[in-house]
């Protein structure tokens, strides 16, 4: 019997493919079979990552998601090209540390382009006819910051908590297009780019942060894990649903 998790034969885009989760989710989903078309907005980067693949096939393709407003046009593009596809995951994503007081209203938006617009633009994209096959799957990322408090944050932690939201309601209006909605909500991880990606990104603060995570900070693979699930056969009955992979963040 095959396994519930297979994805032979699947076509996924992974937009931020390039690194950390995205890349960890290319990279998996291709050890399952799929065919994957890795999108960000480095060429190079995606060209290295593209070589962690196994199997032929996977695509690159260069576009920045804060142009959101283009997403659906861009999609339709590459479904005509490359054919429909199985699911979508949107790793992409913009990071703000900023007290209330000093917040500036461009960085607020620029924010917001990346985190929510982009992911709800990706759904109006997504959804159009010959772009996704039936039982299609999104699978957006927030964080932990989504569900919990912490100061500096507010900005950012509103725009994760929108994705959890959103994730809901467009489950709610995709059925209808038989595609499932799901989100992941990571705690911090630990990726090249920083020693640690997510609430507290200053260094001398690590320790302290860890402690919070009574299974230790995660790699992207633990996330790219539970977003393969999500993605796969074996959650065909699982829509609007929020998995925390936090190693214990949020528990206490």
């Amino acid at each position: 019997m095959n396994s519930p998790l297979d994805m032979t034969g699947r076509r996924m885009i992974v937009i931020g493919a390039s690194s950390g989760i995205g890349r960890a989710a290319s990279i998996l989903f291709s050890q399952l079979g799929a065919c994957v078309t890795m999108v960000a907005r480095s060429t190079d980067r995606l060209e290295a990552a593209r070589e962690e693949l196994v199997g032929s096939g996977h695509v690159i393709n260069v576009f920045d998601a804060s142009d959101y407003e283009s997403i659906p046009r861009w999609i339709l593009g590459l479904a005509r090209t490359q054919g429909p596809f199985d699911g979508v995951l949107n790793c992409t994503g913009k990071y703000l540390l900023s007290p209330v007081n000093v917040l500036d209203a461009a960085h607020v938006e620029a924010l917001w382009r990346v985190n929510v617009f982009a992911s709800l633009w990706l759904a109006k994209g997504f959804r159009q006819r010959g772009v996704s096959n039936s039982g299609g799957a999104i699978v957006l990322v927030s964080c932990a910051v989504g569900l919990i408090g912490q100061s500096g944050l507010c900005a950012y932690s509103a725009s994760k908590g929108a994705i959890i939201s959103l994730t809901r309601s467009l489950a709610m209006e995709l059925v209808r297009e038989k595609i499932r909605v799901n989100c992941v909500v990571p705690g911090n991880l630990k990726t090249l780019m920083t020693d640690v990606t997510g609430p507290v990104p200053i260094a001398e603060d690590f320790a302290a942060v860890e402690t919070n995570h009574p299974l230790g900070f995660g790699e992207p693979i633990d996330v790219a894990h539970a977003v393969a699930y999500l993605m796969s056969p074996a959650a065909k009955w699982i829509t609007g649903t929020t998995l925390v992979v936090d190693g214990g963040y949020t528990a206490h």
